[in-house]
């Protein structure tokens, strides 16, 4: 005798099967060789990775102005679902309360660029399974760390193969005497160089040697959405290959909670 099974208990059996996975949260200290301290960073790897033989894609998930390490674990758990769905690792380096992910013109204390850009990849390929090549490798983040995101992205492009920002604040200048951005570039007087060659909407100009594949997200009651729009309408001056979405959101968690599902999947998609 044969049984089918219906399709509503298909959808069961494969619901039950997804929520029996549970990616590993790790919490581990990175020495920062350039600022001679040891780092917090969250690490999200699929179930049965160690068992595996094979290799992840990495995804570097950025935190924003005032953040930590640990927002996005904890404010998106569902996070270590898409680890398990889509096969990759993800990355939470902690970036400093503002650090906007600079080596500091100013403070040679404050060499967040060099940390998460080299550092904290040297570490993960050295401890974890990951595809060893910037074609194996993404970063993106919200707000600051959207900044961080394309910033690092462009300027790294020989480490990271794809890039990202969420509700970024992509244009410094916009964002004067707010954010201790003074305290790592310096004021726009004396420094205003760096205000020009710090700010992602000004950097994306020198397109790298390596093809990027890019994503932008901000919702239009975002007070940062406005330079998105400009960073996206430059872009296409450029002829710069991007993904760009806007869609109805605010600056905050409910936003990003989902926008970072949507960007983990194009990220998926390059790797693949």
């Amino acid at each position: 005798m044969i049984i089918k099974k219906s399709p509503l208990l298909l959808i069961l059996s494969l619901a039950l099967h997804l929520c029996s996975l549970a990616a590993v949260v790790d919490t581990v200290s990175i020495y920062s060789a350039s600022m001679k301290k040891e780092i917090k960073c969250v690490v999200i790897t699929p179930e049965h990775h160690s068992t595996q033989s094979r290799q992840f894609p990495v995804v570097y998930l950025l935190h924003g102005y005032s953040g930590n390490y640990g927002n996005w674990i904890t404010l998106v758990p569902e996070l270590k679902n898409y680890a398990d769905e889509w096969n990759m690792i993800i990355v939470c380096p902690d970036g400093h309360y503002s650090s906007w992910y600079f080596d500091s013109p100013i403070d040679s204390t404050m060499r967040y660029e060099t940390f998460v850009a080299v550092e904290v990849p040297n570490y993960i390929d050295g401890k974890y399974p990951t595809i060893r090549s910037r074609k194996g490798r993404a970063i993106t983040g919200l707000s600051m760390g959207g900044h961080g995101g394309l910033f690092l992205g462009f300027r790294h492009a020989e480490t990271f193969g794809a890039c990202g920002s969420m509700s970024g604040g992509v244009d410094l200048n916009t964002s004067r005497n707010r954010y201790d951005i003074i305290k790592r570039i310096g004021d726009t007087s004396a420094y205003s160089e760096n205000w020009i060659n710090y700010s992602t909407i000004n950097v994306v100009e020198k397109y790298p040697a390596d093809s990027l594949a890019i994503i932008i997200d901000c919702g239009t009651e975002d007070f940062f959405y406005a330079s998105n729009v400009a960073l996206h309408r430059k872009m296409l001056e450029l002829k710069i290959p991007h993904e760009y979405i806007e869609r109805p959101g605010r600056h905050n968690w409910a936003y990003w909670r989902n926008a970072v599902r949507f960007q983990l999947f194009y990220f998926y998609s390059y790797f693949h």
